[in-house]
């Protein structure tokens, strides 16, 4: 089990962040480099000899998904590649982070990597697909925490690359519906992609497009250099050395099987060329040092997507090699940047003179790696080059077109030595910038020392590289090693090293003549902008979408429920209509016809009310009633639910109308009689439906096999909670993360815009608007009830899974106590409310996922496990349940803190004390301007 245990090293390393940042602040850095070289390690060992190997664990057989995991020569040469340079950006890191505990950046990092190296290790097609989505989602995060204006380009980021995402979804959909199979491995080798011309030209097209988006190839491009706004480690590991890898790993992973559809090499090889040419045009306009490697490294991805486009083995060696190359001089160049702003204060072209003689060690190091991305000798980017130029005048096409491409790819390389150039002129001598002492960024210096180093080593001595590049060539192209190429600095006398001196030389001249240069690039070279396209698609999709709704939008209630009233009318009387006999006769009992007539008093209440408060208490007796009808049909579960929910509804609707007028509007009479035959249309088109529907058949082959199995699969004899956290966890756990962004959501509402409490209306000057005098009654009842109520929440929760209760129910009766611990207390700021709820919710869905996680021991996640100890039968289906309790009660909690305080007691806001009068209770001062005491 390597493969897992080198995914678990990283993917631990993640929760475990936040307690080492506590103890070791910004120096966590060391320790989780050190995690990811590990895992390297496994990696290394378990793929020693060039072996390949194969693990699965069982996630989803039913429909064939699972945890396969494949790592052959590709997907180690991007693993090393990920955790290796994830391992120097985290020791970069150190000196580079100005936060004492910078949590939020080291999880983020942290969990690219382990997504990342899910992506390269997956060998099933819906792994893939939601690894490739996790990374998309802490791209996101990490350049949306860059600062205050990063939200506009980490959005413009995400439309992009989520777009990639949906056109990956839609290959992998077709893939496994065509080759009936969601392993990777098997879905390649399946000879549907040669035989069906239309679906491999199909899924061809939407992984090229899928990767492009990653890779930033035109039209895409736009967003790599708009998500510089990331800070300097983020740009060298995301957008220089692991993310947009991620596309180029895609195309070569589907590159033996996509080449059989004619259109592969053709758009490859021109969107590649294209967009090599354009980024390096790009690149030499910009005097921002960030602006011009992003718009290189948009250029550099742009050859690797050409040369894979070629398609052959020596093409697949070469793109091997620069993919290499390209991580160890763009991550020292972008780290190189971050020292440059640490110790100069800018970055900026034309102030930066002199760094030769102020910053002679970086000067060095950056010389280096400019060299290799330049293709200077002996660096492996001169190696890499020359290989690339190579496939390209060896394709499998007409000698001509062969030229032809690799013409085009040289008129690329002479503008990257020319843009290269402008960054070696910052060593020149001349007016240089005042420099702060290297001491406090030694880390940084130490990070692009190595990797810059390593650049030129490894193109001094290929052979060090030689077996990692070529396994990834091997497994590309699905030959063997022996049939593979070496790496070597001398290539002799021929057409590539001839290409390679007239990109150096022309290159040179253009760094020479650059002031006509510069006069000629200082002007746009095409009509709009990329980014400005983004944003505009963004902004007109938002605009459209507003137009849609306004069509149908209507603040009043009755539109709303119009057209499900109508539609469930018709379904109603489809299934009359079409029903042999009628339903059977009821025969009413006495207690039915009792809580029949306290649900019409309640309702009749509910319609004449013109006070708010007595409309609330009106429509919990109705919601009362309904949960003691439960209990007399025997449907304790239910009868709980509601009957908890409805208490706890009541005391939230109250709350709210703290934040309201305590009378209705007045409605004219023409609004009341259409109202009243509105809801007698939908009362009996509901009643005449559920009675069509519930008497039409007979109990689902699914209930019976609930009914009869539940006991002797699960040990439950609640059929009800078996259901949920047995039977249909996935359901439910689908419903916690609801819950969660749920509590987020009020979170982010109430505390974004507090709701303003306090009406006009006259106060009365009366016992029941003290507040006080009030609770007394519930103040001393709470000192026994709450205690008493939360050992009855633990009580159900134990007891769920054989008798009604459950995580669900025992967090509304946890719930209710601390509803009750805030209507007795003086004051909003109870201490029992004082509970982080976002973490408690959060924390419902760890433990919902970790229980998960456990059933893959059984083959399957959220398959429950189940032990007897000392007689007393056990199972995760309980800790599943605690997560259900943790978070319900959650975001209860959320609603009553947040609602509960006035929107001058918002949680972070200090309430404001009048002048020369002493502070008194915000929540009282609501409730007596509003006359209502809950």
């Amino acid at each position: 089990m390597s493969l897992i245990l080198a995914l678990l090293v990283v993917a631990v390393s993640v929760p475990l962040v936040p307690v080492l940042t506590r103890l070791l602040g910004r120096q966590a850095g060391w320790a989780l480099g050190g995690g990811l070289l590990l895992a390297v390690g496994v990696l290394v060992h378990a793929g020693a000899g060039t072996r390949t190997v194969s693990e699965t664990v069982s996630w989803m057989p039913t429909v064939d998904v699972a945890l396969r995991l494949r790592l052959d020569g590709l997907s180690m040469l991007f693993a090393v590649l990920v955790l290796g340079i994830g391992a120097v950006i985290m020791v970069y890191s150190t000196s580079y982070l100005t936060d004492r505990r910078p949590t939020g950046f080291y999880t983020l990092m942290t969990g690219f990597a382990a997504a990342m190296l899910l992506l390269v290790l997956a060998d099933d097609l819906v792994v893939l697909w939601v690894a490739w989505e996790l990374t998309t989602v802490c791209s996101y995060l990490l350049i949306a925490r860059s600062g205050p204006t990063a939200g506009p380009p980490a959005t413009r980021t995400l439309l992009v690359t989520v777009a990639g995402g949906l056109s990956l979804l839609g290959a992998v959909a077709l893939v496994a519906a065509r080759t009936g199979t969601t392993d990777l491995t098997a879905a390649l080798a399946h000879p549907a992609w040669a035989a069906d011309a239309a679906f491999g030209t199909t899924v061809a097209v939407l992984v090229a497009v899928a990767a492009m988006t990653k890779a930033a190839q035109f039209p895409f491009h736009a967003w790599l250099a708009d998500a510089m706004v990331a800070p300097a480690p983020v740009s060298a590991y995301l957008h220089a050395a692991a993310m947009v890898k991620a596309g180029i790993y895609l195309l070569m992973l589907f590159a033996g099987a996509a080449s059989h559809a004619p259109v592969w090499p053709v758009l490859l090889v021109t969107v590649g060329l294209l967009t090599a040419v354009m980024g390096a045009l790009f690149a030499l306009q910009r005097h921002d040092m960030k602006e011009l490697l992003a718009y290189s490294t948009v250029s550099q991805l742009g050859l690797l997507v050409a040369v894979i486009g070629i398609g052959t083995t020596e093409a697949m060696l070469a793109a091997s090699v620069h993919i290499a190359a390209h991580a160890l001089f763009k991550s020292a160049a972008f780290m190189h940047v971050g020292l440059m702003e640490r110790r100069t204060g800018t970055r900026d072209l034309r102030r930066l003179r002199g760094l030769a003689r102020s910053m002679p060690w970086a000067a060095a190091m950056i010389t280096l790696a400019v060299a290799s991305m330049a293709g200077i000798v002996p660096t492996l980017g001169f190696i890499s080059k020359e290989m690339i130029f190579e496939a390209m005048l060896d394709a499998p096409a007409a000698p001509a077109i062969g030229w032809l491409v690799a013409l085009v790819a040289a008129a690329g390389a002479v503008l990257t030595v020319a843009y290269s150039a402008r960054v070696i002129l910052t060593l020149l001598p001349g007016p240089a910038p005042e420099v702060r002492p290297w001491r406090p960024t030694a880390s940084m210096s130490a990070a692009i020392s190595l990797t810059a180093l390593a650049g030129t080593v490894f193109g001094v001595a290929g052979w060090l590289l030689a077996d990692l590049v070529r396994g990834a060539a091997a497994a590309t192209a699905g030959t063997t090693l022996s049939e593979i190429g070496g790496v070597y600095l001398w290539h002799g006398f021929g057409g590539p090293l001839m290409l390679s001196v007239l990109a150096i030389a022309a290159g040179v001249l253009l760094t020479v003549w650059r002031g006509h240069t510069d006069r000629l690039l200082d002007r746009a070279l095409f009509p709009g902008s990329g980014v400005r396209a983004v944003q505009s698609l963004h902004d007109n999709t938002i605009a459209f979408g507003r137009r849609v709704g306004a069509l149908t939008r209507n603040d009043a209630p009755a539109a709303h429920m119009a057209a499900p009233v109508v539609l469930l009318g018709l379904a109603g009387l489809g299934v009359v209509a079409g029903w042999p006999g009628a339903p059977p006769t009821l025969r009413p009992h006495a207690i039915d016809v009792g809580l029949l007539v306290v649900m019409m008093v309640g309702i009749v209440t509910v319609v004449r009310a013109r006070v708010r408060l007595t409309a609330v208490i009106a429509t919990g007796v109705v919601g009362f009633s309904v949960a003691m009808w439960f209990f007399v049909l025997g449907a304790s579960d239910v009868a709980l639910t509601q009957l908890l929910v409805e208490i706890l509804t009541v005391v939230i609707m109250v709350l709210v109308l703290r934040r309201m007028r305590p009378r209705f509007a007045a409605v004219g009479t023409r609004r009341s009689v259409l109202a009243a035959a509105a809801a007698l249309a939908a009362g009996t088109t509901a009643t005449l439906a559920t009675l069509a529907f519930t008497g039409h058949r007979s109990l689902s082959p699914a209930g019976e096999h609930f009914i009869r199995e539940a006991q002797t699969l699960t040990g439950g004899t609640n059929i009800v909670n078996t259901i949920l956290v047995d039977f249909r966890a996935l359901d439910t756990f689908g419903e916690l993360v609801v819950v969660a962004v749920a509590a987020m959501a009020v979170s982010a509402l109430l505390t974004a815009h507090p709701a303003v409490g306090g009406t006009s209306e006259p106060q009365v000057d009366n016992p029941l608007s003290d507040p006080q005098r009030n609770a007394v009654f519930l103040t001393v009842l709470d000192r026994f009830l709450v205690p008493l109520m939360l050992l009855g929440s633990l009580y159900a929760l134990l007891r769920g899974h054989t008798a009604p209760g459950g995580g669900f129910i025992a967090a509304l009766l946890g719930t209710c106590a601390l509803a009750l611990a805030y209507l007795s207390a003086s004051s909003a700021r109870t201490r029992m409310l004082q509970r982080p709820f976002l973490a408690i919710a959060g924390a419902g869905i760890l433990v919902a996922v970790g229980t998960g996680a456990l059933g893959l021991f059984d083959g399957s996640f959220l398959r429950p496990l189940h032990a007897e100890v000392l007689g007393v039968k056990l199972t995760t289906a309980l800790v599943f349940d605690v997560g259900v309790y943790l978070a319900v009660f959650g975001v209860i909690l959320a609603a009553l803190r947040l609602l509960g305080a006035a929107s001058t007691d918002t949680p972070g806001r200090r309430p404001p004390t009048p002048p020369h009068q002493p502070h008194t209770d915000t929540r009282a001062d609501a409730r007596q301007t509003e006359g209502a005491t809950p």
